[in-house]
């Protein structure tokens, strides 16, 4: 299958960083985390997918986040940590050539995603706990993260939008 029946086969949206998504699991459970103003689902899940040319801006949440490969080539997820270290994981299938099925990126880490150079597209999952929520969520435009972390510039200019 390619990327456009995997978007219309499972009902994805566009999602706000870039690509489609599908929320595909939000728990009944609801805890309230220090940290977190109000509650939050014990644990989300989202189907994710990139296309080629397409990227997820650079951005962070509170929470913890599990990347799953599920389909197509691999991805890039590209990180910042708060004290401007720069680290990218390949998410995908050849554990020989030191790709992860999974990955964690850590609660507060700065992070994109993107699909590799001769993928066409990604499909992933992406699983947070404590659970998404959007006033969890920071997407500065590229201005901010310029000035914060101008050492990677030509990393910023192509993983923010305007």
């Amino acid at each position: 299958m390619g990327a456009e029946e995997f978007v219309k086969s499972l009902g994805m949206h566009p999602h706000p960083e870039g690509g489609y998504y599908l929320e595909n699991y939000r728990s009944a459970m609801a805890i309230h985390p220090d940290g977190f103003e109000g509650s939050r689902a014990a644990c989300t899940s989202i189907y994710f997918l990139l296309e080629k040319g397409q990227f997820s801006a650079l951005h962070k949440i509170k929470s913890d986040e599990i990347w799953h490969f599920y389909e197509g080539g691999p991805l890039e997820i590209i990180e910042i940590s708060p004290e401007g270290k720069h680290s990218i994981t390949i998410l995908g299938r050849n554990i020989l050539d030191e790709q992860k099925l999974s990955y964690v990126v850590k609660a507060g880490n700065w992070f994109a995603s993107r699909p590799m150079t001769g993928s066409e597209f990604s499909l992933v999952g992406c699983t947070v706990a404590p659970g998404f929520d959007f006033q969890d969520f920071e997407m500065p435009d590229r201005n901010w993260f310029l000035e914060k972390f101008p050492q990677h510039s030509s990393l910023i200019r192509v993983l923010t939008h305007l």
